[in-house]
């Protein structure tokens, strides 16, 4: 795995945040696909839009954004997914997603499942998994991708325990945050400490790496029976949408270049908080600020 340029494929959501403010692209897995292109990787999306005009106006800026439009499906039936999003409290964001929408009908192509089964990785989340079309295509992708990656996003009401048990059947990668870990171990054992539930949950699922996001207080990871830690990093918030997407991002880009796992969840920390001082889900965060605001910690912490 020494080529650096790793083929990596998110599927799923891509849609419009409807903020206060106005509208901003957004959809986990795009968020992700152009961190991840942003970090010097080939990322594509598989996803659908609308034939309106939120659809051209969301694929003129993946475009922008450098990344591969081929596998972006064009529905006349459904319009262009849309969340309508409540920003009372900036640490805590909360989601209204608006069904049905055009990503909620993804086909299955021949084409994206070559890609899939030639990729290096594999991202999917929960939400995809929401409608009876998109998850068919979903579970026929898992078949055949060699890495898979589940970013578990759990947004009310769109997701059941069978749905998520299937979906970690089929991960080799996990990332979820604090209370997502909270809510899916009490689905499957007795829940304890984050340690316990993490050691649980790579038992009974197979799973050697998981990652849980833990807010300001950084993040914790349990990878081959090892956990490492991060602590969060301060900065001042402007809003957390798309912390966690640049979050796991980073962390999968590293991981896949066999970094040690404890810096890559080090520079994912920096990453997610860095994001978290701009509006919207997607800015351009270069590797000298993620480098700047680690070394600013460390040299608080000598002290």
């Amino acid at each position: 795995m020494e080529n650096n340029h790793k083929n990596i494929i998110c599927f799923g959501e891509m849609l419009w945040d409807m903020l206060p403010t106005g509208k901003m692209p957004g959809g986990a897995p795009m968020n992700v696909a152009i961190h991840l292109k942003n970090s010097g990787n080939n990322a594509t999306i598989i996803s659908r839009v609308g034939t309106d005009d939120l659809g051209t106006e969301l694929i003129d800026f993946v475009k922008e954004n450098g990344l591969n439009t081929q596998f972006i499906q064009h529905g006349q039936t459904h319009l262009t997914g849309v969340v309508k999003v409540n920003m009372d409290d900036k640490n805590n964001v909360s989601y209204k997603i608006v069904k049905p929408v055009a990503w909620d009908y993804i086909l299955l192509e021949n084409d994206a499942l070559e890609a899939v089964k030639n990729s290096d990785c594999f991202v999917f989340g929960s939400l995809s998994a929401r409608s009876e079309q998109t998850f068919e295509t979903l579970k026929k992708l898992l078949v055949v991708a060699p890495f898979k990656v589940l970013d578990i996003n759990l947004r009310p009401p769109y997701y059941e325990k069978e749905t998520i048990e299937f979906l970690l059947n089929n991960t080799d990668l996990l990332k979820l945050n604090h209370l997502e870990l909270d809510e899916v171990s009490t689905w499957f054992f007795q829940s304890g400490t984050i340690q316990e539930n993490l050691t649980r949950l790579s038992e009974q699922f197979k799973i050697k790496t998981i990652c849980v996001t833990l807010g300001e207080d950084g993040a914790m990871l349990l990878h081959n029976n090892e956990f490492f830690k991060s602590a969060g990093f301060e900065v001042e918030v402007v809003d957390t949408i798309g912390s966690g997407d640049s979050f796991l991002a980073s962390f999968i880009s590293n991981f896949l270049k066999n970094k040690p796992v404890q810096n890559a969840l080090i520079e994912a920390c920096a990453m997610g908080a860095l994001v978290a001082t701009y509006h919207g889900a997607s800015p351009l965060i270069s590797k000298e600020e993620i480098q700047l605001l680690i070394s600013k910690k460390l040299k608080l912490s000598d002290l």
